[in-house]
């Protein structure tokens, strides 16, 4: 972790550590074993994982350490969540989706399709019955999930040939997971699952032709833009993706209420920490992008958006009504969704909309 990184933990804990009371600074200390989906160093995800685990440890005045493992030095990236499930690990920090295969509900708790934007996210998880629904289904695999940290708005991908339309997708091979994958399948494409870190050798060798990750940010820093030359929005498949770490409820349940509430306070302080964090950067890098000739930056047209729409609405029926409890889920994402969007037309689109005018002190465009 750089000094930056640090300091920034070092913040949020200390804001953590003031509201505790003295008795949680007395007990035993214990070392926690964090797994990571994220390769080591990646600025942003690895970087968050990170400052959690030090914003737990120094909040707790060392009594809980948190040691952190990238993806692959103690489990592979996709083996997380049976990592921590069984007891091999305590932690991990990754995205819902990937443990899709256990239950489709998972994609719920990171992001689907067309669904919500990160303050959305966390209003559905705090204040919208998330957080419970999402513990009732973590329960059965031996984990407390908590959200900690969001990306923010996701880019369409990059692409190293030019989309036309809905038919650039027919054959096309291109990383993307989650349900987001599933959409792509009905538009013809081959979708293949990858960990970060084997994106762009998988690009540079021609084993796919496509791939979305995160942002100019995340993508630049794995070298995305050296390896495709098309750069297209929006990510309509994660509109605000969560991250999440998850605790072997073993682990959970044998900590203090003190110490429960000291880590979903970390957790909660990181999430609205690495949004900013997310928005501070893309900006910077969409900048460099914008400057270099060599990538071509554009948008998706409607009709395919439109296309992909649809395809995504029939998806998430179809998700959504696999067994009782992913059909509870989806309908109280299906309803609060319903809500929020009436209200972000009236409020976010309609300053944005406002903002677009590029209005002049006098009055005039």
């Amino acid at each position: 972790m750089d000094r930056r990184n640090f300091l920034a933990g070092a913040s949020i804990a200390a804001g953590v550590v003031a509201s505790l009371p003295a008795p949680a600074l007395s007990q035993g200390m214990r070392e926690l074993k964090m797994v990571t989906t994220w390769p080591k160093g990646l600025p942003g995800l690895a970087a968050s994982a990170e400052r959690i685990a030090q914003a737990i440890t120094t909040a707790s005045g060392n009594r809980i350490r948190v040691k952190v493992f990238a993806a692959g030095e103690l489990v592979k990236p996709f083996e997380s969540f049976d990592a921590v499930s069984s007891g091999v690990a305590d932690m991990y920090h990754g995205a819902e989706y990937y443990w899709e295969k256990q239950s489709p509900a998972f994609n719920f708790f990171a992001a689907v399709p067309f669904g919500f934007t990160a303050d959305e996210m966390a209003a559905w998880i705090l204040f919208g019955g998330g957080q419970a629904l999402w513990d009732e289904l973590s329960a059965g695999f031996n984990i407390k999930p908590l959200m900690t940290t969001n990306t923010g708005a996701q880019m369409g991908g990059w692409f190293t040939k030019e989309v036309t339309g809905p038919e650039s997708y027919k054959g096309l091979r291109y990383r993307m997971p989650g349900l987001g994958g599933e959409v792509l399948r009905r538009l013809g494409a081959v979708v293949v699952p990858l960990p970060g870190g084997e994106i762009v050798p998988a690009l540079q060798s021609g084993a796919i032709d496509a791939s979305e990750w995160v942002g100019p940010w995340n993508d630049m820093a794995l070298g995305l833009h050296k390896v495709s030359k098309y750069y297209y929005y929006p990510g309509f498949h994660e509109p605000g993706t969560v991250l999440s770490i998850g605790v072997n409820t073993g682990i959970w349940g044998s900590l203090s209420a003190d110490d429960r509430n000291l880590i979903s306070a970390v957790a909660n302080a990181e999430y609205t920490y690495s949004l900013a964090e997310f928005n501070v950067n893309n900006a910077k890098a969409l900048d460099e992008l914008v400057q270099d000739k060599n990538i071509i930056i554009r948008k998706f047209d409607d009709p395919l958006l439109r296309a992909l729409g649809k395809a995504s609405a029939e998806v998430l029926a179809e998700v959504g009504n696999k067994d009782p409890l992913t059909r509870k889920i989806y309908q109280s994402y299906t309803e609060f969704r319903n809500r929020a969007v009436r209200w972000s037309e009236l409020s976010e689109r309609g300053f944005l909309n406002a903002r677009a005018l590029s209005l002049t002190p006098g009055g005039k465009d």
